[in-house]
């Protein structure tokens, strides 16, 4: 069976919105060719932008997502953001639990899958962000932070809705301007591990959900990365940000997989 890819980025406090359509113009523009049945892409821009980067691609060759939701459909949370409002404005899927949510804002695992819970009740896909912090990795519970956080995380999903539900795991050390890449290697020991923690939870269902690796991915560590077996797509930070590097690095990364699974390599 032949490989399904997933490619994304979050854009976090970048790009306005002439930025952003310009940006995902581009983006869907050169990267049309690839067949979408081979590989999902996906943007998260800022909540100001979505509405007019919603309108101005084509859902179907890019999906459009948003970084946060409060799980309560409206109510008196100042600042927050419903699903019904992420509805009107097309949104296709939630990212949950990235590092800056838990880590600069305090969310909580419990926090995290009422967010997960509402997001597949509304009919959007669920993309939930894991990993360890440095302190963590260096006292050895990598594996124990990552379970806890996909136990507690997707507590209650019911099997049927499996088929929306992503993960992203991120190590926290690995994150941003000062960010090391994982090695390849490592990256995968903690994917099997995410593997087989949604295994016990879902049983066979399990190999349904695609499981992406993120943290510092560029263009000099995409190939060693794309090839580890339980490494589904790449979420990819600032070398995404130009839809040019975007798209060389998309094609990079097919190429690799491509051509190393058909055994040339």
């Amino acid at each position: 069976m032949k490989k399904r890819f997933y490619f994304g980025s979050n854009l976090k406090m970048y790009k306005n919105i002439k930025e952003t359509t310009s940006y995902l113009k581009e983006l869907v523009d050169l990267t049309g060719d690839i067949s979408r049945e081979d590989m999902t892409l996906f943007i998260i821009p800022s909540f100001p932008t979505l509405a007019s980067a919603s309108s101005c691609i084509d859902h179907s060759l890019c999906l459009l997502g948003a970084q946060n939701m409060h799980p309560a459909e409206q109510g008196q949370f100042t600042g927050e953001v419903s699903p019904l409002m992420l509805q009107e404005v097309g949104t296709d899927l939630v990212m949950i639990g990235h590092s800056e949510r838990r880590h600069v804002f305090g969310e909580t695992d419990p926090e995290e899958n009422a967010k997960v819970l509402s997001a597949l009740s509304h009919g959007f896909r669920a993309l939930l962000c894991i990993g360890e912090t440095a302190e963590e990795k260096a006292y050895g519970i990598s594996r124990e932070v990552l379970r806890t956080q996909l136990k507690i995380g997707l507590h209650n999903v019911n099997t049927k809705d499996l088929d929306r539900i992503w993960i992203a795991y991120e190590p926290v050390w690995s994150i941003g301007e000062q960010g090391t890449p994982a090695s390849p290697d490592y990256a995968q020991e903690m994917h099997r591990a995410i593997r087989k923690c949604l295994t016990e939870l879902f049983g066979d269902r399990a190999k349904d959900i695609p499981c992406l690796y993120g943290g510092s991915v560029n263009p000099q560590n995409t190939d060693s990365l794309i090839i580890q077996p339980d490494i589904d797509g790449l979420f990819v930070g600032r070398a995404a940000w130009e839809a040019q590097k975007f798209n060389s690095l998309i094609r990079q990364a097919i190429h690799t997989s491509e051509t190393f699974n058909s055994g040339r390599v």
